[in-house]
């Protein structure tokens, strides 16, 4: 994989149409998927199957807070029912799941959403509510979906207090993905047995492929009707590798991350694409910390007995003495430089389904500071 990525580099660099050069401080990201699936990242829905079996207990079994999504939870479910010995029962989040995929829409919720008794409801209530919301990008209804995975066993239930789920079983599955941690520790007090979807499939299998030490389940993805990909493993190792290659080659110092779904919202929708339990997985050493930055509007707007042009300068140059994580932005987004980098490559990638696994960029450190 490292040579691959790095002929194509040197390929793409002496193209006749849009040639480049290579600097020190370019960064070269490699999606997560191409590196999982040269691995051979997959794991069998049977093999999800046959490990809810051999960690939980038997009877039924509260799953509380998954994402509403084919790819990302569909087919897992459909293990997951199987696994469990005893009554499945699903706790939906609502009006929204954790990045925002809609279950109601959100002006029938606010309208009717005094009818509701309580913070846990049935499908039945939910119908007679709200009545059903299809996915505005699919068209899929979600709980007639998730609902035929297996109907002997999955029972729909409506809820945002994962304590709900102790209604139905003290052995409950979290779902979540970034509030996963929270959720646990919630159950935990209350006497529940969780588990959360980065312990399942987090050991190797016999022929030592399936498997994400890290990550689990989180970060999988649809591949066929018995299978999913897991997140890559050992990224950061790959990482440093390839970054050790292109020093070679070029006799730059190229940073390199691999990256997942990028930290951003569809403004209509109002969907977060983040369904990945961190944006890159692995990256080199030069990508740690914040970028240095600065809000050039508020110091223009308050340049004291300087003019705006002047503030503006000395203010670049003071900030360039400030090490990198130890900065702190006047704004309150987040600015980790991995969450921005891998952002910038899955919009330019798989957001946009451009077919482009790799991203060269060039530029993204240059500043006045250095000049």
């Amino acid at each position: 994989m490292v040579r691959v990525v790095c002929d194509e580099l040197e390929r793409a660099s002496k193209a006749p149409r849009d040639p480049f050069e290579f600097h020190d401080g370019d960064v070269v990201g490699v999606t997560e998927s191409i590196l999982a699936r040269t691995q051979g990242n997959f794991v069998a829905l049977d093999d999800i199957t046959a490990d809810v079996r051999r960690l939980t207990p038997e009877g039924d079994m509260a799953l509380i807070f998954p994402l509403l999504s084919r790819n990302r939870f569909g087919r897992m479910l459909s293990a997951f029912a199987e696994g469990v010995r005893g009554k499945l029962h699903l706790l939906l989040s609502y009006p929204t799941d954790e990045v925002g995929n809609r279950l109601v829409d959100p002006l029938v919720f606010h309208a009717n959403a005094g009818r509701i008794k309580g913070d846990l409801f049935s499908e039945r209530e939910y119908d007679e509510v709200f009545g059903r919301c299809p996915h505005p990008f699919t068209g899929v209804d979600y709980v007639d979906f998730y609902k035929r995975m297996n109907p002997e066993k999955i029972e729909i239930h409506f809820a945002n207090n994962p304590l709900s789920a102790l209604t139905f079983s003290s052995t409950v599955i979290v779902a979540s993905i970034h509030s996963r941690h929270l959720h646990r520790e919630i159950l935990e007090r209350a006497g529940a047995t969780v588990f959360t979807l980065d312990q399942f499939c987090a050991a190797p299998r016999a022929d030592g492929k399936g498997y994400n030490e890290e990550y689990g389940l989180l970060g999988s993805n649809f591949s066929g009707e018995d299978s999913v990909k897991l997140f890559p493993r050992e990224s950061a190792k790959f990482a440093r590798a390839l970054a050790d290659e292109l020093r070679t080659r070029t006799g730059r110092r190229i940073e390199v991350l691999v990256y997942g779904d990028g930290a951003f919202k569809d403004p209509a929708a109002g969907i977060w694409e983040l369904a990945d339990p961190v944006v890159s997985p692995g990256y080199t050493e030069g990508l740690e910390g914040l970028p240095k930055e600065i809000k050039f509007k508020y110091i223009a707007d308050n340049p004291g007995d300087r003019t705006p042009e002047e503030a503006v300068k000395e203010a670049i140059k003071s900030k360039g003495e400030m090490d990198r994580s130890a900065g702190r932005a006047l704004g309150t987004t987040p600015r980790r430089l991995t969450d921005l980098l891998g952002s910038l490559c899955d919009l330019v990638s798989g957001s946009g389904d451009r077919g482009t696994p790799v991203v060269h960029i060039s530029g993204y450190f240059d500043s006045y500071i250095d000049e």
